[in-house]
């Protein structure tokens, strides 16, 4: 038995209608053509799908069959089309994004609810890339959004400027560092350095002050978030290295001081790695403009 959509259409719309002539009427084709529809289906199941000589027109059990299936599938179906279609609109799709910057989940949240509200339909996750290899799993296309500070010449990935930040050196107020007008390498030597837990290389200080002047801290802590990297050193249990967004409100606070690395300070700019081919899509195109105009209040706040 071949079984087609229009067949499980033409069974629920006979039934809703409850006669032929108003099932056709509603599908807009003819008595005619719908009661050959259905004598075809009827010879293909070998059995009778109404009983004919009641009014209105009812199914019989294996009508009823049909029916329940009919039920159970077409919304599906239809659910499907309306996917594909806002798919092909841009107003839905997928949007997991992977970060490979660990301070950037304070800055990306607020982007991401501002997100949600324009488009409700796309379904956004985010994934910690710092314990997986984030830029081949966006060639695999397991994700599709990278955000990190280190672009790479990928075959079909484009990194798209988000903005730039300074690393900036924070310490009690009582540290005596918080007398100097900016960091060293060397003034780390006997600091207990206090960081995310995230391996040396994907650190500012390290890859960008530490390992270039080849300076190793006295000690380094590893803490999860930044809060309490914050409590820590306002603690004197150590100091810190931290993206300028993150510490804009500690500046205006007496327990802390926050202070250039070097006397230039150290700029680093953040990107959004895309596939090439997700760029042209429209809510993708609206997250990165998001990301800019959260940018754009960083640098004023």
């Amino acid at each position: 038995m071949h079984i087609e959509f229009r067949h499980l259409r033409t069974i629920q719309a006979i039934h809703e209608a409850g006669g032929l002539a108003r099932a056709a009427e509603t599908m807009n084709i003819t008595q005619s053509a719908l009661s050959h529809q259905v004598k075809g289906l009827e010879d293909q199941a070998g059995v009778e799908l109404f009983v004919r000589r009641s009014k209105p027109l009812k199914l019989s059990p294996a009508g009823l069959r049909l029916l329940k299936l009919a039920q159970q599938v077409l919304p599906q179906l239809e659910a499907a089309q309306a996917e594909f279609m806002g798919l092909r609109a841009g107003s839905t799709g997928r949007m997991h994004i992977a970060i490979e910057c660990h301070a950037c989940f304070e800055w990306l949240f607020p982007v991401l609810e501002q997100f949600r509200k324009s488009w409700p339909d796309v379904d956004v996750d985010i994934r910690p890339g710092l314990a997986f290899d984030a830029l081949p799993a966006l060639l695999r296309e397991e994700v599709d959004l990278v955000v990190s500070s280190d672009p790479e010449d990928l075959p079909g990935v484009k990194f798209v400027e988000l903005f730039d930040y300074k690393a900036v050196f924070v310490a009690s107020s009582t540290h005596p560092l918080a007398q100097k007008p900016f960091v060293e390498a060397a003034d780390f030597r006997g600091e207990t350095l206090i960081t995310y837990p995230v391996e040396r290389t994907r650190l500012d200080v390290f890859s960008q002050l530490l390992i270039p002047a080849k300076v190793e801290p006295l000690a380094i802590r590893q803490v999860e978030l930044t809060a309490v990297i914050l409590l820590l050193v306002a603690s004197n249990r150590g100091v810190s290295v931290l993206p300028d967004w993150v510490v804009r409100e500690v500046k205006y606070s007496n327990d802390y001081v926050t202070r250039p690395l070097t006397e230039n300070g150290i700029t680093r700019r953040l990107y959004a790695a895309v596939r090439e081919d997700d760029l042209e899509k429209p809510f993708m195109s609206k997250l990165l403009g998001l990301a800019g105009e959260e940018a754009r209040k960083l640098q004023r706040a």
